[in-house]
């Protein structure tokens, strides 16, 4: 199963839908070949630890284990990252660092760059500060190197990642321009939903920087954007408000 297949079946909002679509594709596979069902348990996993449903994940992935084919090494990569996933979730011993580094060697072997950024990804969240952003640097090289763009889609996170690392350290320009990076990579990917993330996050950047009024500016603009899709988001509003008290208005 490729990753536009998965990502169809996908709401991360929605883990319990997602658990029921992931089952209901289960069914389909056993039914058919099943070559996809290692694969889809995998997801199914996923689902459940995001639901914090540990037990039945892990069983789950104890499934996928016993019914993976030995030349099937997408799917065992696929297998570690969400044991890690569930490891990390939990918040068991070592947050799954260990099973994602197992992940990331796996794939690249396989040449899964997709599913090596991934790993990269979890590694840069896992990890302590100095790691975790060697990681996000070493997903980041892959990403933007790749000629998969299922690998390639992972620079706009990754880039929100590393903005917020650098921001949490004080250094705003640098996370600025890593913000910014993720920003046009949403806007490319024709992404609303997440285009509105990666600007509120530019705009808290620039209030960071001193660049209030511009802050300002572009929060109403996102507040205006999503009253005409009849959304709010309290994230935009809070923002706003610390636009405004820090210019001194009402």
């Amino acid at each position: 199963m490729d990753d536009g297949a998965l990502d169809a079946i996908w709401d991360f909002g929605d883990p319990a839908g997602s658990e029921r679509r992931f089952t209901e594709r289960l069914a389909q596979v056993r039914q058919e070949d099943g070559d996809d069902v290692a694969e889809t348990l995998t997801q199914l996993a996923r689902a459940l630890g995001l639901q914090h449903r540990f037990e039945d994940a892990d069983r789950t992935l104890d499934e996928a284990e016993a019914v993976v084919r030995d030349d099937d090494r997408r799917a065992r990569v696929r297998i570690l990252l969400e044991r890690g996933r569930v490891a990390n979730t939990a918040g068991r011993t070592g947050r799954g660092a260990d099973t994602f580094r197992a992940a990331w060697e796996l794939a690249r072997t396989a040449g899964e760059d997709a599913l090596a950024v991934d790993a990269a990804h979890m590694l840069g969240i896992v990890e302590e500060p100095k790691l975790a952003w060697e990681w996000n640097e070493r997903g980041m090289e892959l990403a933007r190197s790749s000629p998969d763009p299922a690998a390639q889609r992972w620079v706009a996170s990754l880039a929100n990642n590393m903005g917020w690392a650098k921001h949490d350290t004080g250094a705003y320009d640098e996370a600025l321009e890593l913000f910014e990076l993720a920003l046009s990579e949403r806007e490319r990917q024709d992404d609303p939903a997440r285009t509105r993330i990666a600007r509120w996050s530019v705009a808290r950047c620039l209030r960071s920087l001193g660049r209030t009024e511009e802050a300002l500016a572009e929060q109403q603009a996102l507040a205006s954007e999503l009253e005409a899709l009849g959304e709010t988001d309290e994230y935009v509003t809070e923002e706003i408000a610390e636009c405004l008290r820090a210019l001194g208005r009402t």
